[in-house]
């Protein structure tokens, strides 16, 4: 085996060797242990409260992408302009129909961090490096994990009871807000008010039934066709 990838190492076609076999080692064992990070991290920790194929379609072929591109630029300090580069645009980023949420760009950045980690750092070892893996891995199950964080969700409503909005009401503010909606409601906060229309935007905080992350909590309008 080593005189056949020695002998191929000599082949080269257009002043390219046929094979590298430290090269192809490199990628293939740092791929492999990057794929399986990045999908664990996907898998386990964001799809099951999301449940968007769509993201996970988007995460899996960024991972994949960044990972290749970075490896294979072969200047250091291109690697790394290349990395802040990802990031800067993967920091403005906005979808033409709706703007990508917090929770989304949390994972998107993770994403590309683990990818390019895996990708520039040559000069470490295998132990060092599945180590770092293994510190993403933990954090992540860490804060997505209901024993350690209580999640509590948010809801804008567009209130018509204006006269309940006084503090001296809030018990009948909670009151009817949480026999109208159906919801436990644990804090009411007053927003803008119109009393014009005698309506307040009010933000409720509840706890959920289910982990699930509902997307439109604070969407209160459609999004127009031309945004």
């Amino acid at each position: 085996m080593d005189t056949l990838s020695e002998w191929m190492s000599n082949i080269d076609l257009l002043g390219t060797p046929l094979l590298d076999a430290n090269g192809f080692g490199q990628l293939i064992m740092r791929f492999l242990i990057n794929f399986v990070i990045v999908t664990s991290i996907i898998h386990f920790f964001y799809y099951p409260k999301s449940r968007r194929r769509d993201y996970y379609f988007t995460f899996s072929l960024i991972n994949v992408s960044v990972f290749l591109l970075i490896f294979l630029l072969n200047s250091v300090k291109i690697k790394i302009g290349f990395a802040l580069g990802v990031f800067a645009i993967f920091g403005i980023i906005r979808y033409r129909t709706e703007s990508v949420p917090i929770r989304e760009m949390t994972y998107l950045f993770l994403i590309i961090a683990v990818s390019v980690i895996n990708a520039v750092a040559v000069q470490i070892s295998y132990a060092e490096l599945l180590a770092t893996n293994i510190l993403f891995v933990l954090i992540t199950w860490a804060l997505e994990s209901s024993r350690w964080l209580k999640h509590t969700s948010c809801k804008l409503i567009l209130y018509d009871k204006i006269s309940l909005i006084t503090p001296d009401k809030y018990d009948e503010l909670m009151e009817d807000l949480k026999k109208r909606t159906g919801i436990d409601i644990l804090k009411v906060e007053v927003g803008h008010l119109d009393f014009l229309r005698d309506t307040a935007y009010l933000k409720i905080y509840y706890e959920p039934l289910h982990d699930e992350i509902n997307t439109i909590d604070t969407m209160t309008r459609l999004p127009k066709d031309d945004e």
